[in-house]
């Protein structure tokens, strides 16, 4: 899977989900301080599913009319350390390959999926 992991994706996932042979950047390496807009775009340049524990996305999508056609899963979990987190993301990422076209938010008990807007809003 191609995915781009935001800045507050905990490193342990991160190489986690390489060493599964996942195909992931992570801004906190590859653009540090980009902003959520560009990373946002950078995801659906590249095709990448963008992972994330911020909810700023979801307005940039629905409420700001970004495109996001790449697909993007916000994490809402509670996690008591960065390995544990770690291993619930790349449960979750594996448990399913129709992430892409989708905002998805993932819950302690659930998963929540919205397709996403066909086409963006004006600005």
């Amino acid at each position: 899977m191609r995915l781009l992991a935001n800045e507050n994706i905990p490193g342990d996932a991160v190489e986690l989900l390489r060493s599964r042979g996942h195909d992931v950047l992570w801004v906190r390496t590859d653009s540090p301080g980009a902003s959520d807009e560009t990373n946002l775009a950078r995801a659906v340049s590249q095709q990448r599913v963008l992972i994330t524990f911020d909810k700023d996305f979801g307005d940039l999508v629905f409420h700001r009319g970004r495109v996001a056609s790449c697909g993007v899963i916000l994490f809402r979990m509670a996690t008591p350390s960065a390995a544990a987190a770690a291993k619930r993301i790349v449960q979750v990422l594996e448990s399913r390959a129709d992430w892409a076209a989708h905002f998805s938010a993932v819950e302690d008990v659930r998963i929540r999926m919205v397709p996403l807007p066909a086409s963006p809003k004006p600005r």
